[in-house]
């Protein structure tokens, strides 16, 4: 497993596009593209955002995921969304909630977006590594997550 990824790289990007005037969707994708290039135990990343009650894919790197709408409560991410909190699942295998994307993912990792206390979206990610995500991994992802809910 790889060193965690140096966060400030990442939003230094976002804000560079979005005083280009990037769009939303070209925001996430490059979230979900730099994350994801970071290797091991990043596989997959999605960014799902939360229309009414339901989370939609808007990005993605990685594995595609039959998963493009998730209704709030419903699998980790729902889950994320309804109850207010970050998820760290070290063995999906385990998670009586987990909505299977692919047979190799073993972890997953899930940060919510937020502005304030309205949640926006998520940073969804896979990995093949068991217990792959730490909490350095995740603060990482959040420092990420958090430069989002300001630029979209």
């Amino acid at each position: 497993m790889t060193a965690t990824f140096e966060p400030s790289r990442i939003v230094r990007a976002l804000r560079a596009a979005h005083l280009r005037d990037a769009s939303r969707r070209d925001l996430l994708q490059m979230a979900c593209d730099r994350i994801r290039a970071e290797g091991a135990p990043y596989t997959s990343v999605y960014a799902y955002m939360l229309h009414d009650n339901e989370l939609v894919l808007e990005a993605y790197a990685g594995r595609a995921t039959p998963h493009v709408r998730i209704p709030v409560g419903v699998g980790v991410c729902g889950t994320a969304v309804a109850t207010g909190c970050d998820q760290n699942v070290a063995d999906v295998g385990a998670a009586a909630n987990y909505l299977a994307c692919n047979l190799d993912t073993k972890s997953e990792l899930v940060v919510l977006i937020r502005r304030g206390a309205t949640v926006l979206g998520q940073i969804d990610i896979d990995s093949d590594v068991p217990a792959g995500f730490t909490d350095a991994h995740h603060r990482a992802v959040k420092e990420v997550a958090d430069a989002l809910a300001v630029l979209l």
